[in-house]
């Protein structure tokens, strides 16, 4: 049967909970178990898509097309395994569920409650996980910290959950913090004494509690807090601060968290293989190469906005011994200020994705600094339409060239929606979201980076490349790297004699994995690494481990 694993957080929020959940996920794969991982989110969103990247960071898209949370890509990242529309859970998507359930007369004119109605409709949600995938282990992350209103749904399901699923297959772990106050010299156990009262408060004992902590937790305090809050010693877990993320698991697994989890769950003592994520984090932090990477956005005073792309990039420095070095610029401000004054001395710039006319014209003047200057660049989404409309007006004679996303009165609209899509009124019904099929044409630079001739690769769009166009962006000297499969849409492209420049439809940073970063990353770094560092001299230019 599979077993549960349910992830809260107390004292405050940004506790790292979804680290903490994608960490265990790796353990227990690496010991051979099967997991997913669910969150549950407490807010009345439906789902994350139509909220703005300052609100909520950037959101995941799954394969499926579901707009998510940013901790799926955790999750995806840190367990290698691929999540869906199931994984991610709100509460705006429990009531509409109740509601249109209500609607139809499921409840035989009953009183539509949260007890029981909406607590069953979370807890089936988590059940449809474990009967859908069949993991070994579902891992449940639940949002917003212990004590706050819009959790208390959640809370109130997870704690009927282990009743009716039996105590030895669910464990509750909670997530707390334990400060260090400098004018007493003295790490505090209090705040997570308060924050185990309150969610004793609700019904559940914690089985394993994880403290976040900037220094190792004395045995002595670990001691208090099992007395205090009713755990063992052995299940009170330090989760010191750390150089990275990736290396998370690593101190988890140290203090014996994978090990007191399969023993409270009943489940098998195994020897696990950490052999590769530990390569990974060697490496990261041994670096050989130093390189600047500037991000050209419009949402960079919130960097969770562009997280995947960060994270990306860090697999590419990796898997090319390359310590990155990022520069935020606020792509508002090229609108105003010189272009070299914020770009001067990078090793390369990306322009990702995003939605809106705001910053647009500030993103095409760092492409076209990024081109004539042939400092390697990289295009994602609204990156690739932007470069479109830079070599429209500069280069193929253009110059009101925009999208008719900006412009909707544009004489030349390069970026435009297909013809089928004209009329239609719901914006989500114009949208490509998910996987989606690209042919890559041989003898190009995209090919020679992903050794493939169709991949497959996730979209967040609503406007394509406008084919009337196409012919003459061939003749101006534009290469077409990438299609889809009948060659209508354009998925790919990228300029000869430049030493990296590639713009892509899609967002190749959702696939991107730290021991297997994605070719168009890997391919960037070693680009901008040989910008830098020309003697760097790459064996493999796409070395993996």
């Amino acid at each position: 049967m599979t077993k549960f694993v349910f992830v809260t957080g107390g004292v405050v929020s940004s506790i790292g909970k979804g680290i903490v959940a994608a960490s265990l996920g790796r353990l227990l794969k690496s010991r051979n178990y099967s997991v997913s991982i669910l969150k549950l989110d407490p807010y009345i969103n439906v789902d994350p898509g139509t909220m703005s990247p300052f609100q909520h960071g950037e959101v995941f898209v799954t394969q499926d097309g579901a707009e998510t949370d940013l901790d799926l890509g955790h999750y995806e990242r840190f367990t290698d395994t691929l999540m869906s529309r199931l994984n991610s859970v709100t509460t705006g998507s429990i009531y509409q569920a109740v509601i249109n359930k209500e609607r139809r007369g499921d409840y035989n004119g009953g009183t539509v409650q949260v007890i029981p109605h909406i607590t069953n409709e979370i807890k089936e949600r988590i059940m449809r996980v474990a009967r859908d995938t069949t993991p070994d282990v579902v891992i449940t992350e639940i949002g917003g910290t212990v004590g706050d209103i819009e959790s208390l749904p959640f809370l109130e399901a997870i704690r009927q959950f282990r009743k009716e699923v039996g105590r030895q297959n669910v464990l509750y772990m909670h997530v707390t913090l334990i400060p260090w106050i400098a004018s007493a010299g003295e790490m505090k156990t209090k705040p997570t004494q308060h924050s185990v009262k309150e969610l004793r408060s609700i019904g559940i004992q914690p089985d394993i509690l994880v403290c976040r902590c900037d220094r190792p937790l004395p045995n002595g305090l670990k001691q208090k807090l099992s007395e205090f809050c009713d755990v063992p010693a052995e299940c009170v877990i330090t989760a010191q601060d750390a150089k990275s993320i990736y290396e998370v698991p690593l101190i988890v697994e140290q203090e014996g968290l994978a090990e007191q989890v399969l023993d409270l769950l009943q489940m098998e003592q195994r020897i696990p293989d950490l052999v590769e994520w530990q390569t990974m984090v060697e490496r990261l932090y041994s670096p050989k190469y130093q390189v600047e990477i500037a991000i050209v956005g419009k949402y960079v005073r919130l960097n969770d906005a562009y997280l995947s792309v960060v994270e990306a990039l860090r697999h590419g420095a990796i898997a090319t011994n390359g310590e990155l070095v990022l520069r935020w610029v606020n792509s508002e401000t090229l609108e105003v200020e010189d272009v070299e004054k914020h770009l001067e001395g990078v090793d390369g710039i990306i322009v990702p994705g995003g939605f809106g006319t705001r910053g647009v014209d500030g993103k095409i003047a760092a492409i076209n600094y990024a081109r004539e200057r042939h400092i390697p660049f990289l295009g994602l989404c609204l990156g690739m339409q932007c470069s479109v409309i830079e070599w429209a007006r500069n280069v193929a004679g253009f110059a009101d060239a925009n999208s008719a996303e900006f412009d909707p009165m544009t004489t030349n609209a390069v970026i435009n929606l297909l013809p089928e899509q004209q009329d239609v009124v719901d914006l989500g019904g114009t949208m490509r979201l998910g996987l989606y099929t690209c042919r890559v044409i041989p003898n190009t630079m995209a090919f020679h980076l992903y050794q493939q001739d169709v991949v497959y690769e996730r979209h967040r769009h609503r406007y394509e490349f406008n084919n009337a166009y196409r012919q003459l962006f061939l003749e101006s000297g534009y290469v077409i790297s990438g299609t889809s499969l009948d060659g209508r849409l354009v998925e790919m492209i990228e300029l000869p004699h430049h030493p990296f420049f590639i713009a892509c439809q899609f967002h190749p940073e959702f696939l991107s994995r730290p021991s297997a970063p994605h070719p168009l990353f890997a391919g960037f770094m070693e680009a901008a690494i040989a910008r830098s560092h020309p003697t760097s001299n790459f064996a493999a230019p796409l070395e993996v481990f």
